[in-house]
């Protein structure tokens, strides 16, 4: 096993999720692909990359609506990468993204979290 292709995330519906993830974050659409029965393949990432992919998988029930911003509980459960913080991070602010904290400058790296439009949380990490 080389890496992990793709992590699921449940959305309400396609089409936001989909605006959110690439005008407001600036992912790459890789994929988007209709399945026949209502549903859809949609895969983004990180504009540029190759890595790791989220599948944007729209809820089919109300366990799954449920899920939908509380996939990790309530922790910070995904972490971008950035080679730009102070750029990014005014970017994605200008474009609505919510920034839960001011940008704090941690041994590690500069970070600060911030929710998508479902209210799942994320870090935007420039690591030292």
């Amino acid at each position: 096993m080389s890496h992990i292709a793709l992590v699921t995330l449940v959305v309400r519906d396609y089409d936001e999720a989909l605006a959110f993830y690439t005008d407001a974050l600036g992912f790459d659409l890789v994929e988007d692909t209709d399945r026949g029965d209502g549903s859809r393949w949609v895969v983004v990432r990180p504009r540029g990359t190759t890595g790791t992919g989220l599948l944007l998988a729209r809820a089919k029930d109300g366990a799954q609506e449920a899920a939908v911003g509380a996939q990790t509980g309530g922790r910070v459960g995904f972490f971008l990468h950035t080679e730009d913080f102070a750029g990014d991070h005014e970017r994605m602010r200008a474009a609505g993204v919510r920034f839960l904290e001011e940008p704090r400058h941690e041994t590690y790296g500069s970070v600060a979290v911030f929710e998508d439009l479902y209210g799942n949380r994320w870090d935007l990490l420039q690591p030292a």
